[in-house]
């Protein structure tokens, strides 16, 4: 059945190339760019489109990067000068951008129907030093990562074809309490609040690592260090 309190439409689709980025040696993609085509989506991502760390980045849970639009009026307002990068979308290395979808609305597991694609939200994203090098803040990803607008990534269920205007539509929902915001709040907030860790760690549609990540935080009653993460 379609929940039609989910829907949205792709306000663009974006990919980007790998090239030398931030620190000697380095490569990133984070540069991506709104491409008026359409692409097709399938389990690797979005054709013709780069990861550069595939560590990190890319994989089958991290197939595809979705950030809010609606966040970068709040970003314009928060940083400490200008940033032209958020007169646009693409700042934060995003596949897809829409308005009316945040981690407040999307839960882990929730399967959108993108174009002809059929995608499951896996995870968050957890931000990284590049966010830094890319708007010129040195503390660009903890603020990404204390205020959770931190944008998420799905998994490909049906390869399909998407492009800019099509609709956003929210298909299936299967854990309607575990809001992505829940789920940040735990990882980044509320660090010791071992029942809801265990809860996340149960989360079959949650991609392994972050489940992985949650456990070992229950059995271990430690944070683990951010700060290379983080670029600090």
């Amino acid at each position: 059945m379609t929940i039609n309190a989910a829907t949205a439409t792709l306000k663009a689709v974006l990919i980007g190339k790998a090239v030398p980025f931030g620190k000697p040696g380095a490569l990133s993609a984070i540069g991506k760019q709104p491409v008026d085509v359409t692409l097709a989506i399938g389990p690797a991502g979005l054709a013709g489109d780069e990861q550069a760390d595939l560590r990190n980045h890319g994989g089958p849970d991290k197939a595809v990067h979705h950030y809010p639009f609606d966040h970068y009026a709040a970003w314009r307002a928060d940083l400490p000068s200008p940033a032209p990068l958020l007169e646009t979308v693409g700042a934060f290395g995003e596949n897809l951008s829409t308005l009316g979808l945040t981690e407040n609305e999307v839960c882990v597991g929730d399967v959108f129907r993108i174009g002809t694609a059929t995608l499951q939200v896996s995870q968050g994203r957890q931000p990284c030093w590049k966010l830094n090098h890319r708007f010129g803040v040195t503390d660009m990803a903890r603020r990404v990562q204390a205020t959770g607008r931190t944008g998420w990534y799905y998994r490909v269920l049906e390869p399909g074809m998407a492009t800019a205007g099509d609709s956003v539509v929210l298909v299936e929902r299967r854990l309607p309490d575990w809001p992505l915001a829940r789920i940040l709040r735990a990882f980044y907030h509320d660090t010791g609040d071992v029942r809801t860790l265990a809860g996340i760690a149960e989360l079959e549609p949650l991609a392994p690592g972050w489940r992985d990540l949650a456990r070992r935080r229950v059995e271990s009653g430690r944070v683990e260090d951010w700060k290379s993460r983080l670029g600090e």
